[in-house]
């Protein structure tokens, strides 16, 4: 019998759950047992499930090919089988929230791809590197659900993976003001170009929510637990466009900072390069080693180039130089669809596990 603990993906036929099932070949603490989608897809093969739209570009695990497609909506049955829970399902806001409690309160672990309870208080939205310690209003959730062990754990959005971790970095000079445009790649929309061949050459200048999650949830990241909930921070006040571009993989941002303190360009880059937590210190299989890197030439960060680095976990900045009207401005780039979606997951549980949330059943 596998000591690795039984994972189920919920939501396992669209392109977040791929990724969760591409990256969750082979490791070495979880194995996924368990994938469960729309009932359309239920009784079939995972491959057959699947069918032509694997998006991935590594081969489809062998491990999985055969998993018979369990019913999202059985939720007693799904969560029998499994440990805990990725949860990536396609559905309203609404029936998300529904469901992801659902699972918990089977005394299943949910660890979400999904936005639709990164606002509720209780529920500890978690760049791991960032702010590990809003892991524990999890104690605070779990008597609200009437749950032992089944809570809900969630990731922030793709988008702000590229400049969040940043701000994060440099807290101490206190960013007070922020301007930021990301350009965005079209896998953050669940597509290839061959689903979406109007995106070839165009740029469209509007992803619907996008801007206002990507002005809001860093500010959740980097604030605190207060009396059994996560308080935002009040700054930096942080205003944002968001372009859907060209691109494949990887979201790119463009941002300028103002800061209450007067930081050199070789403190701000010392501050990025030596920025780690948790995840680094506890050696957790998905942790990039250097978590933030500052790139010298000054055409880089590329996505051809930069994405996939740290296996898609990094986070890479450059051209930090002083501005006009702000203080400071630098691009930043991270892997849309690893480090800020399903990787970003991936981390988030090995964090849970590592701390005693997540255990074998």
């Amino acid at each position: 019998m596998s000591e690795k603990l039984k994972v189920g993906i919920l939501g396992g036929t669209g392109m977040v759950g791929q990724r969760f099932i591409s990256l969750l070949e082979d490791h070495p603490w979880f194995e996924v047992t368990t994938i469960a989608a729309s009932p359309r897809s239920a009784g079939k093969t995972y491959e057959e499930a699947v069918g032509g739209r694997w998006k991935m570009d590594t081969p489809m695990p062998e491990a999985v090919k055969k998993i018979v497609v369990m019913n999202v909506n059985e939720v007693e049955k799904v969560a029998s089988e499994v440990d805990f829970v990725f949860s990536a399902v396609d559905m309203t806001k609404e029936e998300i929230k529904k469901i992801e409690e659902e699972y918990a309160k089977t005394e299943t672990p949910v660890v979400s791809n999904n936005s639709a309870h990164r606002w509720t208080p209780d529920v500890p939205m978690v760049i791991p590197e960032v702010n590990a310690e809003h892991l524990d209003v999890i104690e605070f959730q779990k008597q609200r659900l009437g749950t032992k062990r089944g809570f809900i754990a969630v990731k922030p959005n793709c988008s702000i993976q590229s400049y969040a971790p940043a701000l994060a970095a440099w807290k101490e000079f206190e960013p007070y003001e922020v301007v930021a445009t990301t350009y965005q790649a079209i896998s953050g929309a669940g597509k290839t170009f061959q689903d979406w061949p109007e995106m070839v050459g165009n740029v469209i200048p509007y992803i619907g929510g996008e801007e206002e999650k990507s002005e809001k949830e860093p500010l959740r990241v980097l604030g605190k637990v207060e009396d059994g909930v996560i308080k935002p921070a009040d700054s930096p006040k942080i205003t944002c466009q968001c372009i859907r571009i060209p691109v494949l993989n990887g979201h790119t941002a463009a941002v300028f900072i103002k800061f209450k303190k007067n930081p050199t360009k070789e403190q701000l880059i010392e501050k990025l390069t030596a920025f780690k937590g948790l995840p680094q210190e506890l050696k957790l299989p998905s942790a990039p080693e250097q978590f933030i890197r500052y790139m010298e030439e000054d055409n880089r960060p590329q996505v051809t180039l930069d994405v996939d680095y740290e296996n898609g976990m990094g986070v890479s900045i450059g051209r930090l130089r002083e501005d006009t009207v702000y203080d400071w401005k630098f691009v930043g780039l991270s892997h849309n669809t690893v480090r800020g979606a399903a990787g970003g997951a991936v981390l988030c549980a090995e964090l849970l596990k590592a701390k005693g949330y997540i255990t074998k059943k």
